[in-house]
């Protein structure tokens, strides 16, 4: 099998709650900026073993997300050996197809790919994510997941996008989220109380 992954996802973008994205109507402002993390928690990849293991990326999306032409910094986990690193590019940029290569197909461009240190946590439906270290991380962004009036998360299910194809997506609110990406050409962001997905996946391809 070429790759088969499990983990769970963190994302946050500009965007009101709930995106509009995922549903395939136009972002909120027009674009969308915004940091999707996948953690892998078990996986392979040609035999290469990446658990536990993060992969980030920071889109710029420039209209309806179903159109593409994404531009796009990458980020991968300091802690991957280079057979690592290679195993973990060759999914995310689709070379090995599957459902990931679905959402590979959409960037048009990659303006950067760097190793840096990634936190991604889930403690209760809570989640914080960051890139980078220093007083000015590239990223950091706090959230947590609705729940409805029984007490269980609320989901999105059956969506037209999806940065978990084949899983329900947590609906989240994120408390904090700051970007500081200009060095990359892309929008630098500090804003509070904006989209968030929370979410498990399960990824593979022969």
């Amino acid at each position: 099998m070429a790759y088969q992954l499990e983990g769970r996802l963190l994302e946050v973008c500009d965007c009101a709650v709930l995106c509009p994205c995922w549903i395939g109507e136009d972002p909120d402002g027009g674009t969308c900026d915004a940091v999707v993390a996948w953690r892998i928690d078990r996986g392979t990849v040609n035999g290469t073993n990446v658990s536990g293991l993060t992969l980030a990326v920071l889109p710029h999306i420039p209209g309806n997300i179903l159109e593409g032409n994404w531009k796009v910094a990458v980020f991968v986990d300091d802690r991957a050996t280079p057979e690592q690193q290679e195993a973990l590019l060759s999914v995310f940029t689709g070379k090995l197809g599957g459902p990931v290569a679905d959402l590979a197909q959409l960037i048009g461009e990659v303006v950067a790919v760097e190793r840096a240190p990634i936190s991604f946590t889930v403690d209760e439906g809570k989640g914080s994510l960051s890139i980078g270290k220093g007083t000015a991380p590239v990223v950091e962004a706090e959230m947590a997941s609705y729940q409805g009036a029984t007490g269980m998360t609320t989901v999105l299910q059956e969506t037209v996008f999806s940065t978990v194809p084949g899983s329900p997506a947590y609906v989240s609110k994120a408390t904090k989220y700051r970007r500081n990406a200009s060095e990359y050409g892309l929008q630098d962001i500090n804003i509070e109380n904006h989209n968030a997905v929370q979410g498990h996946f399960r990824f593979e391809a022969a």
